[in-house]
């Protein structure tokens, strides 16, 4: 019997990947490969790099226990070539395997280069997702405009999750707006479970340290569950401790507070060390045991059915050229800020520096902070998504390109949301306690000391008025706008083209 190799992927962790389930352990090898393509195509976090291979070791060493034969290639291999089609070419010529088995990967960048590589590749679906490409594209197809909530709907009926009947749980189907309420710092918390580095871990942090070194971000102390019983401890702590008030707190954001009520399991998820169907099952368990309210288990399930499902349904229907799209033609350069520099916006400095040290931040400070500041300021929106796929350990291109591209930047024209997620400061002043140490004054409008988002969100809606003034969710900003009169106009955008002109010159803002 000839001989295939069998391609496992560092966000491919899962024992019933459909590339194994086309193999055989008694003839086929698998390959995995640490290579500095895949670690350098972006400037990865160091934490997600280390994340990433401690926990592709792990694995290979379970797949070992259980029979396979694993071809692993570790960074500081001599014979590394460094790329993921080389190795397989490299295991090809000492094995004599003449094809690949390999699932399809999340990134159009590596599906191109399977499809390109001098060996023949078959690329299986991904299953591990609830909604495959043909049935997104179902339904998507004859739609004028894609809105989450109704490809939602239709997972939950598939999966039966929180479904009584053909009835939503509770008589509705979302509850976010009972998921709004900001924190206090008297609040009890035990933030997410964190682990101490075994001797992989250690051994793989070492290695970061030294081959990748000048990386943005810190990489100690390290403390990400790096396998599949790791992550199921972190998921068990989260059900038993966090989830009971993680729908009211959701959007809330504390300076002293990194995590607040937040699972940090998206990294886990999107490795493949946890099944997203079997999270919300266990979710909607604690719901049906009295022991989670029904807000707070529906939002959670949400992100996974919901959000996740959709935004990888619409990368991969858009196309390989979505992460470049630029609807509103924002060219900006990324601001020195977002690399650590020094600010006086304290929202930013928090959302940055918590970036910095943990590989994370939750969804609100990404897509109503750092998010919400580029679109206001008039960001490239290509050099903020690679900012993003770069800085986040749970970041992967079809998850990571539409929440930027599409829901943060609203760079694609409105195929993800029907209008751009922008705020003033009174936003982050109603969801944080940000405000309350900053140099700038949310309540200050215009003039000297004023917060930038307040000055920069009437420059953005006036400097795209042609575009959003007939949007109907957007109609009541621009009626306010026309109520202010002619000298409080001029004095917020001059105030705004200031700050713009301080930014682009780098001063400190």
């Amino acid at each position: 019997m000839v001989s295939r190799l069998v391609l496992v992927l560092g966000d491919q962790l899962s024992p019933g990947l459909s590339a194994l389930r086309n193999a055989d352990p008694a003839r086929d090898t698998i390959v995995m490969a640490e290579v500095m393509a895949e670690a350098s195509y972006v400037r990865h976090h160091p934490k997600k790099i280390a994340f990433t291979f401690a926990a592709m070791r792990k694995f290979a060493a379970r797949l070992t226990a259980d029979g396979w034969r694993v071809a692993y290639t570790r960074l500081d291999d001599p014979g590394n070539s460094h790329s993921i089609v080389g190795e397989l070419l490299r295991r090809a010529g000492e094995t004599g395997a003449q094809q690949v088995i390999a699932t399809e990967p999340g990134e159009w960048r590596l599906i191109g280069a399977l499809e390109a590589a001098p060996i023949p590749v078959t690329q299986h679906p991904d299953d591990r997702f609830l909604c495959s490409h043909a049935e997104f594209d179902a339904w998507a197809e004859g739609r004028k405009s894609l809105r989450m909530e109704y490809f939602y709907r239709q997972i939950r009926r598939k999966t039966g999750l929180l479904m009584e009947g053909d009835k939503p749980a509770g008589g509705k189907w979302n509850y976010d707006s009972e998921n709004r309420k900001p924190a206090a710092d008297d609040l009890f918390r035990q933030g997410p479970l964190q682990f101490d580095p075994d001797e992989t871990v250690a051994d793989v942090l070492d290695l970061v340290e030294a081959r990748l070194p000048d990386r943005f971000g810190t990489l100690r102390p390290f403390w990400f569950a790096t396998d599949a019983d790791q992550a199921e401890q972190a998921l068990d702590h989260f059900m038993r401790h966090s989830l009971p008030s993680f729908g009211d707190y959701q959007d809330a954001m504390l300076a002293g507070d990194r995590f607040l009520y937040h699972a940090v399991i998206s990294p886990y998820m999107n490795a493949g060390l946890l099944d997203p169907l079997g999270i919300c099952r266990r979710a909607e368990a604690e719901y049906h045991a009295g022991r989670a309210p029904l807000n707070a288990v529906e939002g959670f399930i949400r992100q996974i059915i919901g959000w996740r499902e959709f935004v990888r349904g619409i990368y991969f229907r858009e196309g390989p050229e979505y992460p470049r799209r630029n609807a509103l033609g924002h060219d900006r350069p990324l601001p020195a800020l977002y690399w650590g520099a020094d600010t006086d916006m304290n929202c930013l400095s928090h959302a940055v520096a918590q970036t910095r040290d943990e590989a994370y931040a939750h969804h609100i400070q990404r897509l109503m902070v750092t998010g919400n500041f580029a679109l206001l300021a008039g960001i490239d929106p290509t050099a903020l998504h690679e900012w993003y796929l770069a800085v986040y350990a749970d970041a992967y291109e079809w998850v990571e390109a539409p929440n930027t591209v599409g829901m943060s930047q609203f760079a694609d024209g409105g195929v993800v949301g029907s209008k751009p997620y922008v705020s003033s400061g009174a936003y982050i002043n109603r969801m944080s306690d940000y405000c309350r140490g900053c140099r700038y004054s949310v309540s200050k409008k215009t003039g000297d000391g004023a917060c930038p988002f307040n000055l920069l969100y009437w420059h953005f809606l006036n400097r795209h008025r042609t575009r959003f003034e007939d949007n109907p969710r957007m109609g009541q900003m621009y009626r306010t706008w026309d109520r202010m009169d002619a000298a409080r106009q001029a004095a917020v955008l001059e105030g705004a083209e200031a700050f713009l002109s301080r930014l682009d010159r780098g001063e400190k803002i």
